[in-house]
């Protein structure tokens, strides 16, 4: 990995010396345009609506455009010169109960890596986090943007790491205006101890390993299936569209035969190996290679 971006962690009168990594990757694959006629790859050209010249990227500058549509440019150096962007500090503003942040608000996610050889001070901001299971709520510059985050330890192969979570500002998040919501619905008590079997059966630990991706496992193989001129999947009919008009009178049956569902499928013995769908195929098909995202 390569380091992002360089400061200290100002904690009282303490500085803890840190770099800030990107923490996750993007495993989607990514496709191309092309003509549909000859594969051909699209190309963009950036033309000036003005002179409609063609214009090399080195000569593009961001600018803003007024209400009453004056345009101001802005350069790099008048960036570099804003008080914030100069300030290489995670200021620490105040500690809170790990359990106060929405998840709502977390944007993205970074590791912070101790930049000294001394890494007593890192050690001790983190035990210190994790014995008082809280966050720190801190305020920094990244990438031209004013950031609010969550600074937190999280252990990684009995590492004890902290991680810059940055948040969204209140005004970035809407408003859901639901007014069918307000309307005034009746829960039975059945249907509600009903409701809590069913979350009962279903309970567990959560493991995100035992999660997979399988919309992106399944295009790798259609993608190998297509490099050797075959076909991975046969069209299947679509599932019914939910109607929005249904009766939901029966709801409690509804529930009583997820809780019969799901009981007989725990008593089945477990498998050796998760089944996969049958896929119909004039040839087996090869995995395609699985190329890594950079990091962000």
């Amino acid at each position: 990995m390569r380091s992002i971006w360089k400061g200290s962690i100002a904690f009282g009168l303490v500085n803890v010396p840190v770099k800030v990594y990107s923490a996750t990757e993007d495993h989607d694959i990514k496709f191309r345009q092309v003509h549909a006629k000859d594969n051909g790859r699209i190309r963009y050209r950036r033309v000036c609506e003005e002179c409609g010249e063609v214009v090399d990227y080195a000569d593009i500058a961001r600018a803003y455009e007024s209400d009453d549509g004056r345009m101001v440019v802005i350069t790099d150096d008048d960036l570099a010169n804003l008080p914030e962007e100069r300030d290489h500090e995670i200021a620490v503003l105040e500690f809170v109960p790990a359990g106060d942040l929405d998840p709502m608000l977390f944007d993205r996610s970074y590791f912070l890596e101790p930049a000294t050889k001394s890494i007593k001070s890192y050690v001790l901001l983190a035990k210190t986090l994790a014995d008082t299971d809280r966050v720190a709520i801190v305020h920094f510059t990244l990438r031209n943007k004013t950031r609010l985050a969550a600074l937190r330890v999280k252990d990684f192969s009995k590492r004890d790491v902290m991680m810059v979570h940055t948040l969204l500002w209140p005004d970035e998040i809407r408003d859901p205006d639901f007014p069918a919501l307000d309307t005034k619905v009746e829960i039975k008590p059945a249907e509600l101890k009903m409701a809590g079997q069913v979350v009962e059966s279903m309970a567990d630990d959560f493991d995100p390993d035992r999660y997979h991706d399988t919309y992106q496992e399944q295009l790798h193989e259609l993608i190998a299936a297509k490099l050797e001129g075959d076909e991975a999947f046969t069209p299947e009919e679509r599932p019914a569209e939910l109607d929005a008009t249904e009766d939901v009178s029966d709801l409690l049956a509804k529930l009583e035969a997820s809780v019969k569902k799901r009981s007989a499928a725990n008593k089945e013995p477990a498998k050796k190996a998760p089944a996969k769908k049958a896929a119909a195929k004039k040839t087996p098909a090869k995995k395609a290679p699985t190329k890594k995202a950079a990091a962000k």
